[in-house]
């Protein structure tokens, strides 16, 4: 589904903030992104969610080469990832539900289609009392759970969660968390970044741990 091979990062004329980047992410696979402050997490994520495009090296996502697709080549692979941002990124102006339901709404599917699908979904997640209150009234745990209903709900191929978890408390922590393994099970690869080596422990799964700019892989 990804591949990397030997890619380098850099931010205009400054040192490369990623180096000799070597991985896979396979189908349907689990794997926590993890490392120091600092170590260039973010960047990846940035990476794998097409937002920017290595300095150097190769990047395949879904068997397309990155460095050879146009900006609307790119918009279609992005619809097939799932994003959790570590500042949430909720559109200010729709409620919670319009918000969830903005990846159905891209796709241009009717409202009763997946109205139902929505409402479950959040109560799943405990906000089924606030599916009408705007963003700017939520509190930092409901803006984090909205976000994640959002980058769930229908089922990318590729899910990534910046901290996803850094918010809640931590019997939510892992309610969520088990939403994001049974969204593995059904098809989905997934990257976790945290910094909860506890939470990572209670998982067999890969561990891509990144220190001073190069990856180190934990199977």
């Amino acid at each position: 589904m990804v591949r990397f091979e030997n890619v380098g990062l850099r931010y205009g004329l400054g040192p490369e903030v990623l180096r000799d980047i070597t991985f896979r992410i396979e189908p349907n696979s689990f794997q926590f992104l993890t490392g120091p402050s600092g170590a260039g997490k973010t960047s990846l994520l940035r990476l794998l969610f097409l937002s920017i495009r290595p300095t150097r090296g190769l990047t395949t996502m879904f068997g397309q080469d990155i460095a050879m697709l146009d900006k609307d080549s790119l918009s279609s692979l992005r619809r097939r990832i799932g994003v959790v941002f570590q500042d949430f990124r909720l559109l200010d102006h729709l409620t919670t539900y319009e918000n969830v339901s903005l990846p159905f709404r891209v796709l241009g599917r009717e409202e009763d289609s997946y109205r139902y699908e929505v409402i479950e979904l959040l109560q799943w997640v405990g906000l089924g009392e606030r599916m009408s209150a705007l963003p700017p009234v939520l509190s930092g745990g409901e803006k984090q759970r909205a976000a994640i209903a959002r980058a769930v709900i229908a089922r990318p191929q590729l899910l990534l969660a910046d901290e996803p978890t850094g918010n809640v408390d931590p019997s939510l922590a892992q309610r969520l968390l088990r939403l994001f393994v049974e969204l593995n099970k059904s098809g989905t690869s997934v990257v976790i970044a945290t910094h909860d080596i506890a939470l990572m422990d209670q998982y067999d799964a890969r561990r891509l741990v990144l220190h001073e700019g190069r990856l180190h892989l934990y199977d």
